[in-house]
């Protein structure tokens, strides 16, 4: 059975083809000034007639959501809600939903509409999932403050979770590391987790962000990184 798996996040494409459970292939792409401003929808393009799947996944880290507690059912009111989050554009934007039953949670998020048409018109099994719900069933929580860091390229998402109740949940599109760190001890700050009472856990791409690895090991005692990307091993898509 052959899968293709997708990670859309702020300014890349990241693809895996698996072949029963085998990595058999790995890129990413990222936008930079240096590159086409459509260069994911281009590499998108290459990656779906790259051969014949059997079922696609894709996951969103995009930026557009907003979190709901599960069995919230006014669907209509999805666009509004991220609204207050992050601009959306109906003409542009498909409204999806992830729901988390391991903590009770439910994600309304938006997809570019380009992208949503052309992994559809492939007429295969497809799965959309958001990102925050991927990492969130991911998590071993234990009856802890904890905050859950999934670092990405320029950005990042993290979970403070308290005694297996999500507190907050965000996704930061940044291009600092040091921004990263400002803003998870902003948000320590305001929701009342002590430094030295709280876990932190990092996943992803920790070797990309190690200065926001280093920095953040001089302030917090309790750090664990539990899953560094390497090469066919991406902390989201295995």
């Amino acid at each position: 059975m052959n899968v293709l798996n997708l990670l859309f996040t702020k300014d890349g494409l990241i693809y895996q083809i698996v072949r029963n459970k085998s990595i058999l292939e790995e890129k990413s792409y990222f936008v930079t000034e240096e590159t086409p401003a459509n260069l994911i929808e281009e590499k998108l393009d290459e990656v779906l007639i790259k051969q014949r799947f059997d079922e696609i996944q894709v996951v969103s880290a995009l930026n557009h959501f907003t979190l709901m507690p599960e069995g919230f059912s006014e669907h209509d009111a999805g666009f509004d809600l991220i609204a207050f989050n992050a601009p959306t554009d109906k003409e542009k934007e498909e409204l999806m939903l992830s729901i988390n039953k391991k903590f009770n949670i439910q994600f309304y998020y938006t997809f570019p509409k380009n992208y949503y048409k052309k992994i559809k018109e492939l007429a295969i099994p497809v799965h959309f999932n958001f990102s925050g719900e991927k990492f969130l069933n991911s998590i071993n929580n234990k009856n802890n403050k904890e905050i859950h860091i999934n670092l990405y390229h320029n950005q990042c998402e993290f979970f403070a979770i308290d005694h297996k109740k999500v507190i907050l949940y965000n996704n930061l599109d940044v291009n600092s590391e040091v921004d990263f760190l400002y803003f998870i001890m902003f948000t320590l700050s305001k929701i009342g987790f002590g430094i030295n009472e709280t876990n932190f856990y990092a996943y992803g791409e920790t070797t990309e962000n190690e200065t926001f690895i280093s920095e953040l090991q001089k302030f917090v005692k309790n750090l664990k990184i539990v899953f560094d990307n390497i090469p066919n091993k991406n902390f989201i898509l295995n």
